[in-house]
């Protein structure tokens, strides 16, 4: 006489719950990937050193207000940047770059304006930012 049991062993493998990892990583690529932005603009970022520059700028441009605006510490209007910085580019040519600084109540939207009109006419464009004060540690 056989003793038979009530207990089996299932020996299959499930594979449902690796196939949802799949899918979760595929969702969070494919967002990932359409949140990079390939219509970026590119900027020359200021790098931190600390020895100044000996010579001034050569093509300045300062945003101090959505409506004041200044080149080579004079004053033009906000409407014609593009004119001023035409003109001014063609005195020194493409090896120049454009230092922009830009006043932290200064609408984005300005910033971006002189950001494509530098796009546009192929000049190179660099943020510059303000010094740290000593003993105060930069922002990442």
């Amino acid at each position: 006489m056989a003793i038979r049991t009530n207990n089996k062993i299932n020996a299959g493998f499930s594979l449902s719950s690796m196939t949802d990892l799949v899918f979760l990583l595929l969702i969070f690529f494919v967002i990932v990937s359409t949140m990079v932005s390939p219509f970026a603009l590119p900027v020359d970022l200021p790098k931190g050193r600390t020895t100044t520059s000996k010579e001034p700028p050569k093509v300045a441009l300062r945003l101090e207000n959505e409506d004041q605006v200044s080149l080579n510490g004079k004053s033009i209007p906000a409407e014609s940047i593009e004119a001023y910085l035409q003109v001014e580019m063609a005195k020194h040519g493409d090896i120049d770059a454009i230092i922009l600084n830009v006043a932290q109540d200064v609408p984005t939207g300005r910033m971006v304006t002189v950001l494509d009109i530098a796009k546009r006419y192929k000049w190179r464009i660099v943020l510059a930012s303000a010094p740290t004060p000593p003993g105060e540690q930069p922002a990442p």
